[in-house]
């Protein structure tokens, strides 16, 4: 998919939400909805991946990219809400719904609350995690979401390519696609209020937010009711010992996750970071693609190079 897509606004009942749509009314529908601290335009190298005749349709959940923070994040029910009201007023039926990290939690919701919405999901790593882990909070220490670690990253930058020079280097951003991390930086930030330089479009506090209310997100219950078929994208799995820290390399996907679903498949890639997306635009847009996909012969070992 090759053209440039528009930009709508939609007033959800507790969020304003920005959304980018591609393709044609009348053509089946692709629903993208991105990770913690991302915009929708970081799906544009898969989107570019796809074959023609979609239209897709890529949100920006609440305080991410152009969708203003409406308080409170304060459980990732509210953002699922505000994601399953756009997708009800654009009256979208029988449509693929893709989800990354807390994306595809959203996408796991809407799927059980709306069920004539989504003739299948793809969840790339979603961040429903072994049941366990919601029994010990980690965050259970921090004050409020301003003593998380991610309240006091780096927000102000110059330009978006002083924003990638940052971040070029450093793992995670190291291993991504370049054309990824640039659409990263180039869409993910906005003119400072001061009038000097750029700030971060989903400001540190709102990340924080919804890193420090994920304990409120366990959904396991809701799994066996999706009847829709399922496939499960999932990175290296964590040690025991890695799951009680914020490990952003790992993958946060509880590894008996597909086989909640009645019609669940997983999918493991042991040698992928949590940001599947980012490392291979390709291999997600032919999962998005092809329902019945495989990975071709030793691509769960390597992530493939991509121009």
């Amino acid at each position: 998919m090759s053209n440039q897509p528009t930009h709508h606004f939609f007033d959800a009942t507790a969020a304003q939400l920005s959304y980018f749509e591609w393709g044609d009314a009348g053509a089946p529908v692709i629903v993208l909805a991105h990770a913690t601290g991302f915009h929708a335009r970081v799906w544009d190298k898969t989107i570019s991946a796809l074959p023609e005749g979609y239209r897709i349709i890529a949100v920006e959940l609440r305080g991410h990219g152009r969708s203003p923070f409406s308080e409170p994040i304060d459980a990732w029910r509210s953002i699922a809400t505000d994601l399953g009201e756009l997708i009800d007023s654009l009256a979208l039926r029988h449509a693929i719904g893709v989800g990354h990290s807390m994306g595809a939690h959203c996408m796991t919701q809407v799927a059980y609350d709306m069920p004539t919405v989504f003739k299948r999901l793809l969840l790339v790593d979603p961040v429903i995690s072994p049941p366990i882990v919601y029994e010990h909070d980690r965050h259970a220490n921090f004050d409020g979401p301003h003593e998380h670690p991610i309240a006091a990253r780096r927000s102000a930058f110059d330009s978006w390519q002083a924003m990638r020079d940052h971040f070029k280097d450093r793992p995670p951003y190291s291993l991504w696609q370049p054309a990824v991390l640039e659409d990263y930086c180039r869409f993910g930030l906005m003119p400072s209020e001061s009038g000097n330089g750029y700030e971060l479009a989903c400001a540190p506090l709102v990340e924080a937010s919804v890193y420090y209310f994920q304990r409120h997100g366990k959904i396991h219950h809701l799994l066996p009711e999706i009847t829709i078929p399922v496939t499960v994208l999932r990175a290296q799995e964590r040690s025991v010992e890695e799951w009680k820290t914020t490990n952003f390399l790992k993958s946060p996907t509880w590894e008996f996750l597909a086989d909640q679903f009645p019609n669940g498949r997983d999918i493991y890639l042991p040698k992928f970071t949590h940001f599947i997306p980012m490392q291979s635009p390709n291999l997600v847009a032919r999962f998005i693609a092809d329902g019945n996909a495989t990975l071709f012969p030793g691509e769960e070992t390597r992530p493939p190079l991509e121009i």
